[in-house]
């Protein structure tokens, strides 16, 4: 489905279909000039009649009008987050009964501000529920769907809320790609190409990184015959030099599980397991494009973890760049490898204010929370409790799980300084943040969100389509925008 918002003085003719804002006094009257008296008259007995309809409900009415008329009932309770689901809903609506173009009323005065509905968010929600991923189909039935709106009206919206649709979509796409085609030599040249939105883009490859001994990131990627990367993406928004917001990402462009090989059903799934990075990348994009007033740093690491002649073998130690050693007991447990080198990379070089790594780490976390959490694991109090605030704010909902030094023996090798997988069993989750945990050295505030659940979903949500949610960068968005913007 493809959205596209004009403006009104683009339509020449008819618009076949209006909708229009209803308070819950289920009036109408405030639209003086719209309707004649008659009309007006048979539209509030309508009502009347339908007092006991839920709210945020979707009617039609066809009779008495030369074009359709719908009619959206405001709850009270509206706010930003649920006139986006109420936007997102509206083009269901729109979908499932074929109407391809509608002239979209603001709401009178009194409606805005008695806060019945965001009219802005409302479009922007429409926007993220249109998202289609169709690039590889030769034939494309796309359904199109015009909104016609006033451009003075419109103008908020669009300086506000695009860059976080874009940075979502652009999330939604690169989770979306096959792996043959989204490989880390190719991933990495699409991040480069965000330096035209002002980001500093730094790439390091295999040789740069052999060099500095990210030996547990480059472990993962041997067996494949793609390059190994590490990226980051530097955006400068604040000119007072304060310490940077650091947003680590897992960027395993296709997870085989390598020699610990996963089973073949449902193993096409693992093209998303890059889809931390992902986000990294979406939220760093929409940082540059809104001109964020803060100083952020986006580190993610790509690899593809393939079985091969050269591949990482289960009972490898490796060198991390901290200097800690790892005994690889399973290949398959292969992100934390990688957030290892770069978590302590993202601490040392650029010692920010905060560290929030994003990963499909565990189908652990899948069994614990479903997908209506992400796994949250921090050594920070205040970090934690405000993602927990801004989760439930954007509908991006994360759930804290512990971390403790009794998890700590689970994962302590008799042969390296510690193992990548808890082999006694249980608490998966817990034991992949704990091990983790080692890697930030310098008790910088961290965080951890296991996305596993989320990430991805078979059936759609409340805001996107089936396919890639983008989840994390909104979420990420508002905790930069309440808390340290």
């Amino acid at each position: 489905m493809t959205l596209k918002i004009n403006y009104l003085d683009q339509k020449k003719g008819l618009i076949k279909s209006k909708a229009y804002f209803v308070n819950s006094s289920f009036k109408i009257s405030e639209f003086q000039g719209e309707f004649d008296k008659e009309i007006q008259h048979k539209i509030n007995n309508f009502l009347k009649k339908n007092k006991n309809l839920k709210d945020n409900k979707i009617l039609c009415l066809n009779d008495d009008f030369e074009y359709k008329l719908l009619i959206i009932i405001l709850s009270k309770k509206n706010n930003e987050l649920l006139s986006e689901k109420l936007g997102a809903k509206f083009l269901d609506y729109l979908k499932n009964n074929e109407i391809s173009e509608i002239q979209i009323i603001k709401p009178s005065p009194s409606i805005i501000k008695n806060k019945f509905i965001n009219y802005n968010s409302f479009l922007h929600g429409a926007e993220l529920k249109a998202y289609e991923f169709n690039l590889y189909k030769t034939k494309k039935n796309i359904q199109i769907i015009n909104f016609y709106v006033d451009k003075k009206n419109f103008f908020e919206k669009t300086k506000k809320l695009d860059p976080i649709l874009n940075g979502v979509n652009f999330t939604r796409d690169l989770v979306s790609e096959p792996g043959n085609i989204l490989h880390p030599d190719e991933y990495a040249k699409r991040l480069a190409n965000l330096k035209k939105f002002g980001l500093k883009i730094s790439i390091y490859d295999e040789k740069k990184l052999k060099k500095m001994g990210c030996n547990a990131l480059l472990g993962v990627g041997q067996g494949s015959i793609r390059g190994s990367y590490l990226v980051t993406m530097e955006w400068n928004g604040d000119k007072s030099n304060s310490k940077p917001l650091a947003f680590v990402g897992k960027g395993v462009c296709f997870d085989t599980g390598g020699i610990s090989l996963k089973p073949a059903k449902f193993m096409e799934d693992m093209t998303y397991d890059m889809a931390g990075s992902a986000v990294v990348a979406g939220l760093m994009k929409n940082f540059a494009l809104r001109k964020a007033k803060i100083n952020a740093v986006g580190v993610v690491g790509l690899v593809e973890n393939m079985p091969g002649g050269n591949a990482q073998r289960p009972g490898d130690i490796v060198k991390s760049y901290s200097g800690k050693t790892i005994e690889v007991l399973n290949t398959d447990a292969e992100g934390r490898l990688v957030l290892a080198d770069a978590l302590t990379f993202t601490e040392k070089k650029f010692k920010p204010k905060f560290i929030i790594d994003l990963a499909t780490l565990t189908g652990a976390i899948i069994v614990a929370l479903g997908s209506d959490h992400a796994g949250l694991f921090s050594n920070d109090d205040n970090l934690s409790d405000q993602l927990h605030i801004i989760g439930n704010k954007v509908d991006e909902k994360v759930w804290r799980l512990p971390l403790n030094n009794n998890y700590d023996k689970l994962m302590d090798s008799k042969n390296a300084d510690m193992q990548n997988i808890n082999y006694v069993g249980g608490a998966s989750s817990i034991t992949a943040a704990q091990f983790l945990q080692r890697f930030i050295l310098n008790k910088t505030p961290w965080a951890h969100l296991d996305i596993a659940g989320m990430a991805f979903s078979k059936y759609g949500g409340a805001l996107n389509s089936s396919g890639a949610t983008g989840y994390g960068v909104r979420l990420l968005n508002k905790l930069v925008e309440d808390y340290y913007e």
